[in-house]
């Protein structure tokens, strides 16, 4: 349970940050590219939907988040940016931790249209 608690603390603490630093200061461990590829058009969300993830798949899937946090649109506004990432890294820190009814909070915090519409270009 700290473990868990632990991984949530880093989220917010990546939500916070993520805003205030420059592109020079730190890249994201993961690419957008490779969020979309591995997390949202491959298995893994899909698995952490379904109830049948590990614990390590959860975690994965909040640290994929957490880089978009961290990465820059390739369109659109920051502030848009940070909400539509920040909620969807909340929402899976949220699932990581056991909270009643997280996976239906990153069910819809990952609405493909929402963040497409305004930052792929």
């Amino acid at each position: 349970m700290m473990a868990s608690f632990c991984v949530a603390l880093l989220a917010c603490a990546a939500l916070s940050n993520g805003a205030n630093t420059t592109d020079d200061e730190k890249k994201p461990k993961h690419t957008i590219k490779e969020v979309m590829k591995v997390a949202l058009k491959g298995d893994l969300q899909k698995k952490v939907l379904s109830g049948n993830a590990s614990d390590e798949d959860k975690k994965k899937l909040l640290d994929m988040y957490i880089s978009m946090v961290e990465s820059k649109p390739p369109k659109g506004e920051m502030n848009s940016w940070h909400n539509l990432a920040g909620s969807a890294a909340l929402a899976a820190a949220k699932v990581v931790v056991g909270r009643e009814g997280a996976v239906e909070e990153l069910k819809t915090a990952t609405n493909c249209k929402a963040c497409h519409s305004e930052h792929k270009p």
